[in-house]
């Protein structure tokens, strides 16, 4: 069983909770998730089994899309509602000085990660230092919020839709928000509405999924990378892939654009996902 189930993950429970739960269905089989969400976040959890767990890298490179719940006037440790309070400040801040505060994350920005993530320093992974109550100096990094759409203000609280690149901690796009303001704030609800492909009108609850009807709910590989194009070999070319020979025919080459391709055979079989470089070839993920 090969492909990819579009779980909606409920709040209480980790991703790999979830993966634990399909894991149990397909015994035997490999399963992956693509992209945590934190125990008191839900939403879509798109999950691979099989091959499909070697897909995993370019589902996560997906476009994210959330709904986001902020409560201003309250700092926590880990940036929600999870935390130790670390502050609590009077919100004097009006709906349009709110509005602007939000809109203005727009675009490229440098984002510092929370100490409660999952990220590696040195080996050790950030939450484990916060544990044990050291905090490290974290290096800010590149993300990019595509759109926020703000659907409710109602004093210290507002509600807002927000579409970024992989790697965006919406803890600390809220934490970052409320310090502009001068009050402070921490994430109260963040629910994933999608990911890449994936959208939570799709979603499955993880509760009704069972060994009798998974395989219905299964999406292909083909189906979870359509948004790449898609390159026909012939039996030549598909057996120097298949061995890992990288094709630096100029007439074969001529013919394609610089790109990431699908690449099937003749029989129209997904055999992998290849690379064009500027003189060259391969299969960068065999499937086959």
């Amino acid at each position: 069983m090969d492909g990819i189930i579009n779980c909606y993950k409920p709040v209480g429970i980790t991703s790999f909770d979830a993966v634990n739960k399909i894991k149990k269905i397909v015994k035997g089989t490999k399963v992956g998730h693509t992209g945590t969400l934190d125990p008191a976040a839900s939403g879509v959890l798109p999950i691979c089994i099989g091959k499909a767990t070697k897909l995993i890298d370019y589902i996560m490179e997906g476009k994210k899309g959330y709904r986001v719940e902020m409560t201003l006037g309250i700092v926590t440790d880990t940036y929600d509602g999870e935390g130790k309070v670390l502050s609590e400040q009077v919100v004097t801040s009006t709906e349009e000085e709110i509005r602007k505060a939000i809109l203005s994350f727009k675009g490229d920005i440098m984002q510092v990660p929370p100490m409660y993530s999952a990220i590696k320093v040195k080996g050790k992974r950030l939450y484990e230092l916060a544990r044990e109550g050291i905090e490290i100096e974290r290096e800010a990094r590149k993300v990019t919020i595509e759109n926020i759409n703000i659907l409710h203000i109602d004093g210290h609280r507002a509600v807002f839709d927000v579409e970024c690149s992989k790697g965006t901690y919406i803890r600390s796009l809220c934490f970052d928000i409320g310090a502009k303001l001068g009050c402070g704030a921490m994430m109260s609800s963040l629910e994933r509405i999608f990911s890449g492909g994936f959208n939570i009108k799709d979603s499955l609850k993880l509760d009704t999924i069972n060994s009798e009807n998974i395989g219905q709910y299964i999406i292909s590989m083909d189906m979870a990378l359509k948004s790449l194009p898609s390159l026909t070999v012939d039996a030549k070319f598909e057996r120097l892939l298949r061995n890992g020979v990288e094709i630096k025919d100029r007439n074969f080459i001529g013919t394609i654009d610089k790109a990431v391709y699908k690449v099937y055979n003749m029989d129209n079989q997904l055999i992998g996902i290849g690379d064009r470089f500027d003189y060259s070839f391969k299969i960068s993920t065999l499937l086959i």
